[in-house]
């Protein structure tokens, strides 16, 4: 089995600089963040061993191989930026104030109906009954005409 291939990572500002050594080899590119220069350094290997078709790399930032694999899934899991305030979207313009309603020149007479006190609580409709085999008072009267009392 050969030896694993190396890619190493160093912050270069906003840029990124990937070495990739094996094989005898150094090879050196440049890319605008970790993402772009992991791309990069793919395409590196690929010049370093083209004929063979299953390569071990190993991808490390300034010689740690576990701080490379939380920096590169961090970038690929961050969401995007914010856009610009200069991009932002203007502010929806605010609707036009609906016309108020003419008034009428008749005087109405109804009063409103008085509003219940806050203590008073709306009385609860009364429990349905539950049917009985006893008739009502009501139901006797019914068809004997006017009742008297």
């Amino acid at each position: 089995m050969p030896d694993p291939i190396e890619a190493n990572y160093v912050p270069d500002g906003d840029d990124w600089v990937v070495t990739v050594s094996g094989r005898g080899q150094r090879l050196t590119g440049k890319a605008p963040g970790l993402i772009a220069a992991r791309d990069r350094a793919d395409q590196l290997v690929e010049k370093l061993a083209p004929e063979e078709k299953f390569r071990t790399v190993v991808h490390m930032l300034d010689g740690d191989a576990v701080r490379f694999t939380n920096a590169y899934l961090t970038a690929r899991l961050a969401r995007p930026a914010e856009p610009a305030a200069a991009e932002e979207k203007p502010a929806p313009k605010p609707s036009p104030k609906p016309k108020p309603k003419p008034k009428s020149t008749a005087k109405s007479t109804a009063k409103p109906a008085p509003k219940p006190a806050p203590d008073q609580q709306a009385a609860e409709p009364p429990a349905p009954r539950e049917h009985s085999s006893v008739p009502s008072k009501a139901a006797a009267n019914r068809g004997r005409g006017a009742a008297t009392s």
